[in-house]
């Protein structure tokens, strides 16, 4: 029964997910192929572009931002819109929060709680508040395969 139960909340997540990601395009961000987005992450598009490359993972409580409301504050001539780029293959952890102007390279694992405020290049693991390159991920690099079993 149990087995049972936990397939029936796994198909009604994946059900969930289609409609959030569907949400997300729908508002204007361009998601790439076999990417998860965690429901519980939040992508803000109100002001600027937010592009997200193939075999991503943006997992629980992360906040990719677009924009900057406090930017017009500081500058009257800056409406606070920019953009988010996330190559492909980038992992970001728990609570990591993505801000305007940034762009992540391919194959980069973010930290979980990082504040990513400055560009990341790819290959690289970084982590902090603020951001910083913690090591450099050897070349090539190995991408996942596309499906994983799940060990019982």
């Amino acid at each position: 029964m149990r087995h049972l139960i936990r397939h029936i909340i796994h198909h009604l997540g994946n059900i969930l997910r289609f409609f959030h990601m569907s949400f997300l395009r729908a508002s204007g961000v361009k998601i790439g192929k076999n990417t998860m987005i965690s429901l519980n992450a939040k992508i803000d598009v109100r002001r600027g572009k937010v592009v997200i490359g193939d075999n991503c993972l943006i997992t629980h409580g992360c906040y990719i931002l677009s924009h900057d409301g406090a930017a017009h504050v500081i500058n009257h001539k800056d409406d606070g819109s920019g953009f988010v780029s996330i190559g492909n293959n980038v992992f970001i952890g728990v609570n990591a929060v993505v801000m305007r102007n940034v762009t992540i390279g391919d194959h980069a694992v973010i930290g979980a709680g990082s504040v990513v405020n400055k560009d990341i290049p790819e290959g690289v693991v970084a982590a902090g508040n603020p951001i910083k390159i913690i090591k450099e991920l050897p070349k090539p690099y190995k991408i996942l395969p596309k499906k994983h079993k799940l060990v019982k």
